[in-house]
Protein backbone atom coordinates (compact mmCIF):
# COMPACT_ATOMS: atom_id res chain seq x y z
CA UNK A 1 0.00 0.00 0.00
CA UNK A 2 2.69 2.45 1.04
CA UNK A 3 4.50 1.46 -1.90
CA UNK A 4 1.23 2.10 -4.32
CA UNK A 5 1.07 5.83 -2.84
CA UNK A 6 4.51 6.55 -3.18
CA UNK A 7 4.14 5.92 -6.76
CA UNK A 8 1.27 7.90 -7.10
CA UNK A 9 2.69 10.56 -5.36
CA UNK A 10 5.61 10.95 -7.65
CA UNK A 11 3.32 10.30 -10.69
CA UNK A 12 1.50 13.36 -9.24
CA UNK A 13 5.09 15.21 -8.39
CA UNK A 14 6.01 14.37 -12.17
CA UNK A 15 2.94 16.11 -13.75
CA UNK A 16 2.97 18.96 -11.80
CA UNK A 17 6.46 19.71 -12.96
CA UNK A 18 5.10 19.28 -16.44
CA UNK A 19 2.32 21.53 -16.63
CA UNK A 20 4.77 24.89 -16.43
CA UNK A 21 6.40 23.60 -19.64
CA UNK A 22 2.99 23.21 -20.91
CA UNK A 23 1.44 26.18 -19.96
CA UNK A 24 5.07 28.16 -21.71
CA UNK A 25 4.56 26.57 -24.87
CA UNK A 26 4.53 29.39 -28.02
CA UNK A 27 0.87 29.11 -29.58
CA UNK A 28 1.01 29.71 -33.62
CA UNK A 29 -2.23 29.79 -35.35
CA UNK A 30 -0.97 28.04 -39.22
CA UNK A 31 -2.54 29.35 -41.77
CA UNK A 32 -2.53 26.68 -44.97
CA UNK A 33 -4.15 25.60 -48.08
CA UNK A 34 -5.21 22.25 -49.50
CA UNK A 35 -2.01 21.70 -51.55
CA UNK A 36 0.56 18.89 -51.15
CA UNK A 37 3.51 22.09 -50.52
CA UNK A 38 1.93 22.07 -46.35
CA UNK A 39 3.22 18.53 -45.92
CA UNK A 40 6.11 19.52 -43.60
CA UNK A 41 3.98 21.29 -41.48
CA UNK A 42 1.68 19.02 -41.37
CA UNK A 43 4.38 16.05 -40.57
CA UNK A 44 6.32 18.43 -37.84
CA UNK A 45 3.16 18.41 -36.13
CA UNK A 46 1.95 14.65 -36.25
CA UNK A 47 5.16 13.40 -35.36
CA UNK A 48 6.05 15.65 -32.37
CA UNK A 49 8.32 17.79 -33.99
CA UNK A 50 7.24 21.18 -32.46
CA UNK A 51 5.87 19.87 -28.79
CA UNK A 52 9.26 19.08 -28.30
CA UNK A 53 10.52 22.03 -29.29
CA UNK A 54 7.92 23.67 -27.03
CA UNK A 55 5.73 24.73 -29.72
CA UNK A 56 1.70 24.53 -29.54
CA UNK A 57 0.99 24.79 -33.10
CA UNK A 58 -2.32 24.65 -34.78
CA UNK A 59 -2.66 24.18 -38.52
CA UNK A 60 -5.89 26.48 -39.64
CA UNK A 61 -7.63 25.72 -43.04
CA UNK A 62 -7.39 29.15 -45.40
CA UNK A 63 -9.52 28.94 -49.06
CA UNK A 64 -7.63 31.53 -51.03
CA UNK A 65 -3.78 31.82 -50.34
CA UNK A 66 -4.26 35.49 -51.23
CA UNK A 67 -6.37 35.88 -48.13
CA UNK A 68 -3.20 34.88 -45.68
CA UNK A 69 -1.12 38.09 -45.70
CA UNK A 70 -4.44 39.80 -44.06
CA UNK A 71 -5.27 37.49 -41.34
CA UNK A 72 -1.42 37.44 -40.65
CA UNK A 73 -1.68 41.28 -40.33
CA UNK A 74 -4.85 41.51 -37.89
CA UNK A 75 -3.08 38.57 -35.43
CA UNK A 76 -6.10 35.89 -37.00
CA UNK A 77 -2.58 34.18 -37.82
CA UNK A 78 0.52 34.11 -35.91
CA UNK A 79 2.02 32.32 -38.61
CA UNK A 80 1.09 31.18 -42.39
CA UNK A 81 1.72 29.86 -45.85
CA UNK A 82 1.47 32.58 -48.83
CA UNK A 83 3.09 31.66 -52.68
CA UNK A 84 5.86 33.74 -52.75
CA UNK A 85 4.14 35.98 -55.08
CA UNK A 86 1.35 36.69 -52.52
CA UNK A 87 3.72 37.61 -50.20
CA UNK A 88 6.16 39.68 -52.39
CA UNK A 89 2.75 41.80 -53.18
CA UNK A 90 2.16 42.13 -49.74
CA UNK A 91 5.51 43.57 -49.08
CA UNK A 92 5.05 45.40 -52.21
CA UNK A 93 2.08 47.05 -50.58
CA UNK A 94 3.43 48.10 -47.52
CA UNK A 95 3.05 44.99 -45.07
CA UNK A 96 6.08 44.21 -43.29
CA UNK A 97 6.22 40.48 -42.78
CA UNK A 98 8.97 38.09 -42.88
CA UNK A 99 10.20 34.83 -44.21
CA UNK A 100 10.40 32.44 -41.44
CA UNK A 101 10.72 28.79 -43.68
CA UNK A 102 9.68 27.27 -46.77
CA UNK A 103 6.95 24.66 -47.91
CA UNK A 104 6.92 23.02 -51.45
CA UNK A 105 9.39 23.85 -54.44
CA UNK A 106 9.12 23.03 -57.82
CA UNK A 107 10.54 19.97 -60.16
CA UNK A 108 10.31 19.78 -63.22
CA UNK A 109 8.93 15.91 -62.43
CA UNK A 110 6.35 17.77 -60.90
CA UNK A 111 2.48 16.33 -62.53
CA UNK A 112 0.29 17.52 -59.75
CA UNK A 113 -0.75 20.56 -60.99
CA UNK A 114 -1.20 21.99 -64.41
CA UNK A 115 -4.28 23.72 -67.07
CA UNK A 116 -7.34 21.68 -66.49
CA UNK A 117 -9.62 22.30 -69.25
CA UNK A 118 -13.60 21.63 -68.84
CA UNK A 119 -14.53 18.41 -71.31
CA UNK A 120 -15.45 19.73 -74.51
CA UNK A 121 -13.58 22.90 -74.58
CA UNK A 122 -10.98 21.93 -77.27
CA UNK A 123 -8.43 23.78 -75.30
CA UNK A 124 -5.29 21.66 -76.06
CA UNK A 125 -2.45 24.58 -76.08
CA UNK A 126 -1.87 28.17 -74.83
CA UNK A 127 -3.18 29.82 -77.70
CA UNK A 128 -6.19 28.04 -77.29
CA UNK A 129 -6.83 30.00 -73.64
CA UNK A 130 -7.18 33.40 -75.30
CA UNK A 131 -10.71 34.87 -75.18
CA UNK A 132 -11.55 31.83 -72.66
CA UNK A 133 -12.33 32.65 -68.49
CA UNK A 134 -10.20 30.43 -66.23
CA UNK A 135 -9.93 30.04 -62.48
CA UNK A 136 -7.24 30.16 -60.63
CA UNK A 137 -7.17 29.62 -56.64
CA UNK A 138 -5.78 32.87 -55.85
CA UNK A 139 -5.16 36.05 -58.37
CA UNK A 140 -1.59 36.59 -57.88
CA UNK A 141 -0.86 33.30 -56.44
CA UNK A 142 1.77 30.73 -57.54
CA UNK A 143 -0.47 28.90 -60.30
CA UNK A 144 -2.08 32.52 -61.67
CA UNK A 145 1.72 33.53 -61.93
CA UNK A 146 3.60 31.05 -63.10
CA UNK A 147 0.65 30.17 -65.60
CA UNK A 148 0.73 33.79 -67.25
CA UNK A 149 4.72 32.90 -67.60
CA UNK A 150 3.62 30.12 -69.43
CA UNK A 151 1.47 32.27 -71.94
CA UNK A 152 3.96 34.79 -72.35
CA UNK A 153 6.73 31.92 -72.99
CA UNK A 154 4.43 30.49 -75.64
CA UNK A 155 4.08 34.25 -77.56
CA UNK A 156 0.10 34.61 -75.59
CA UNK A 157 -0.81 38.10 -74.18
CA UNK A 158 -1.94 36.72 -71.12
CA UNK A 159 -4.19 40.08 -70.76
CA UNK A 160 -6.62 38.21 -73.22
CA UNK A 161 -7.25 35.82 -70.98
CA UNK A 162 -9.88 35.77 -68.10
CA UNK A 163 -8.85 35.09 -64.97
CA UNK A 164 -11.15 34.43 -62.08
CA UNK A 165 -10.56 33.62 -58.50
CA UNK A 166 -11.97 30.32 -57.22
CA UNK A 167 -10.91 27.99 -54.64
CA UNK A 168 -9.25 24.84 -55.11
CA UNK A 169 -12.76 22.99 -54.10
CA UNK A 170 -14.87 24.95 -56.30
CA UNK A 171 -13.13 23.47 -59.44
CA UNK A 172 -14.57 20.70 -60.71
CA UNK A 173 -17.91 22.28 -60.00
CA UNK A 174 -17.31 25.42 -62.16
CA UNK A 175 -16.00 23.27 -64.97
CA UNK A 176 -19.08 20.62 -64.64
CA UNK A 177 -21.49 23.81 -64.70
CA UNK A 178 -20.15 25.57 -67.29
CA UNK A 179 -19.30 28.94 -65.64
CA UNK A 180 -15.50 28.41 -66.62
CA UNK A 181 -13.91 26.87 -69.84
CA UNK A 182 -10.58 25.47 -67.60
CA UNK A 183 -8.64 25.66 -63.93
CA UNK A 184 -4.88 26.03 -63.12
CA UNK A 185 -5.75 23.57 -60.29
CA UNK A 186 -3.56 20.83 -58.70
CA UNK A 187 -3.63 17.38 -57.00
CA UNK A 188 -5.59 16.20 -55.47
CA UNK A 189 -8.29 18.16 -57.16
CA UNK A 190 -6.92 18.07 -60.69
CA UNK A 191 -6.95 14.08 -60.07
CA UNK A 192 -10.76 14.37 -59.07
CA UNK A 193 -11.89 16.25 -61.95
CA UNK A 194 -9.67 14.08 -64.39
CA UNK A 195 -11.21 11.13 -62.98
CA UNK A 196 -14.51 12.33 -63.27
CA UNK A 197 -14.89 13.30 -66.89
CA UNK A 198 -15.51 16.92 -66.30
CA UNK A 199 -12.30 17.80 -67.15
CA UNK A 200 -8.76 16.90 -68.80
CA UNK A 201 -5.03 18.14 -68.79
CA UNK A 202 -4.17 20.43 -71.41
CA UNK A 203 -1.07 20.97 -69.88
CA UNK A 204 0.95 19.61 -67.31
CA UNK A 205 3.34 23.00 -67.63
CA UNK A 206 5.55 22.43 -64.47
CA UNK A 207 8.11 21.27 -66.83
CA UNK A 208 8.99 25.04 -67.85
CA UNK A 209 9.98 26.17 -64.67
CA UNK A 210 12.80 26.02 -62.90
CA UNK A 211 13.88 23.08 -60.21
CA UNK A 212 13.89 24.48 -56.12
CA UNK A 213 11.93 27.22 -56.75
CA UNK A 214 9.52 27.85 -53.52
CA UNK A 215 5.28 27.10 -54.31
CA UNK A 216 5.07 28.05 -50.65
CA UNK A 217 6.74 30.69 -47.71
CA UNK A 218 5.65 30.13 -44.23
CA UNK A 219 5.76 33.76 -43.00
CA UNK A 220 5.03 35.91 -40.06
CA UNK A 221 5.06 39.69 -39.30
CA UNK A 222 8.82 40.68 -38.61
CA UNK A 223 7.27 42.24 -35.17
CA UNK A 224 6.08 39.21 -33.80
CA UNK A 225 9.14 37.09 -35.19
CA UNK A 226 11.53 39.45 -33.54
CA UNK A 227 9.70 38.70 -30.41
CA UNK A 228 9.03 35.34 -30.40
CA UNK A 229 13.03 34.38 -31.84
CA UNK A 230 13.39 31.09 -30.21
CA UNK A 231 9.42 30.02 -31.76
CA UNK A 232 10.78 31.02 -35.41
CA UNK A 233 14.03 28.95 -34.61
CA UNK A 234 12.16 26.26 -33.17
CA UNK A 235 9.70 25.98 -35.92
CA UNK A 236 12.24 26.33 -38.77
CA UNK A 237 14.43 23.35 -37.00
CA UNK A 238 10.85 21.23 -36.78
CA UNK A 239 10.34 21.35 -40.89
CA UNK A 240 13.79 21.11 -41.74
CA UNK A 241 13.30 17.56 -39.24
CA UNK A 242 10.35 17.24 -41.26
CA UNK A 243 11.72 17.45 -44.91
CA UNK A 244 14.51 14.92 -43.43
CA UNK A 245 11.67 12.49 -42.35
CA UNK A 246 9.76 12.91 -45.50
CA UNK A 247 12.99 11.84 -47.44
CA UNK A 248 12.65 8.42 -45.76
CA UNK A 249 11.02 5.96 -48.69
CA UNK A 250 9.59 3.58 -45.32
CA UNK A 251 7.68 6.87 -43.97
CA UNK A 252 5.35 7.40 -47.09
CA UNK A 253 2.12 6.26 -45.27
CA UNK A 254 2.72 8.18 -42.90
CA UNK A 255 3.76 11.35 -44.75
CA UNK A 256 0.58 10.74 -47.00
CA UNK A 257 -1.61 10.00 -43.76
CA UNK A 258 -0.44 13.48 -42.18
CA UNK A 259 -1.39 15.04 -45.10
CA UNK A 260 -4.76 13.55 -45.63
CA UNK A 261 -5.88 14.66 -42.03
CA UNK A 262 -5.55 17.90 -42.71
CA UNK A 263 -6.70 18.58 -46.18
CA UNK A 264 -9.50 15.87 -46.10
CA UNK A 265 -8.41 13.80 -48.40
CA UNK A 266 -10.22 10.41 -49.23
CA UNK A 267 -7.33 7.32 -48.64
CA UNK A 268 -8.18 6.61 -52.55
CA UNK A 269 -7.82 10.00 -53.77
CA UNK A 270 -4.62 10.13 -51.18
CA UNK A 271 -2.64 7.35 -52.39
CA UNK A 272 -2.62 8.99 -56.21
CA UNK A 273 -1.88 12.14 -54.75
CA UNK A 274 1.56 13.64 -55.87
CA UNK A 275 3.64 15.38 -53.06
CA UNK A 276 5.48 18.82 -53.69
CA UNK A 277 9.35 18.20 -52.59
CA UNK A 278 9.86 20.08 -49.27
CA UNK A 279 12.17 23.11 -49.43
CA UNK A 280 12.34 23.98 -45.32
CA UNK A 281 15.09 26.46 -45.70
CA UNK A 282 14.94 29.66 -48.05
CA UNK A 283 17.61 32.23 -49.40
CA UNK A 284 17.75 35.17 -51.01
CA UNK A 285 18.54 33.74 -54.80
CA UNK A 286 15.11 32.21 -54.35
CA UNK A 287 13.27 35.27 -53.07
CA UNK A 288 15.29 37.48 -56.34
CA UNK A 289 13.76 34.91 -58.65
CA UNK A 290 10.34 35.47 -57.87
CA UNK A 291 10.87 39.27 -57.89
CA UNK A 292 12.46 39.23 -61.16
CA UNK A 293 9.33 36.98 -62.76
CA UNK A 294 6.57 39.35 -61.16
CA UNK A 295 8.51 42.41 -62.29
CA UNK A 296 8.84 41.15 -65.48
CA UNK A 297 4.49 41.03 -64.63
CA UNK A 298 4.05 44.75 -63.84
CA UNK A 299 3.41 43.61 -60.31
CA UNK A 300 5.76 45.43 -57.93
CA UNK A 301 5.68 49.24 -57.74
CA UNK A 302 9.10 49.36 -55.37
CA UNK A 303 12.18 48.00 -55.26
CA UNK A 304 12.08 44.65 -52.90
CA UNK A 305 15.42 44.17 -51.11
CA UNK A 306 15.19 40.52 -50.44
CA UNK A 307 18.19 40.44 -47.94
CA UNK A 308 15.47 41.63 -44.98
CA UNK A 309 12.95 39.69 -45.60
CA UNK A 310 13.92 36.31 -44.06
CA UNK A 311 13.78 36.28 -40.27
CA UNK A 312 17.08 35.14 -38.44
Amino acid sequence: MQRRQTLATLGALAAAAALPARAQATKIVFGFTAVTDFATVFVAREEGYFDKRGLDVEPKFVPINSTIPAALQSDSLQMGGPTPSVFLQSVDGGLDHVVVAGGGVTAKTMTGFGLVARTGSNIKTAADCVGKKIGVPGLGAFLHVTFRAWLKGAGVDYRKVNFVEAAFPQHGDLLKGGSIDAVVSADPFMGRIVDSGVGYVASHYASSLPEGQPSILFVAKRDWAAKNAAAVKGFRDAVVEAAAFMAVPANDAKVRAAIGKYIKLPPEVLAKAQISPPGPVVNEKQLAYWVDLMKDQEMLKSEIKVATLIAK
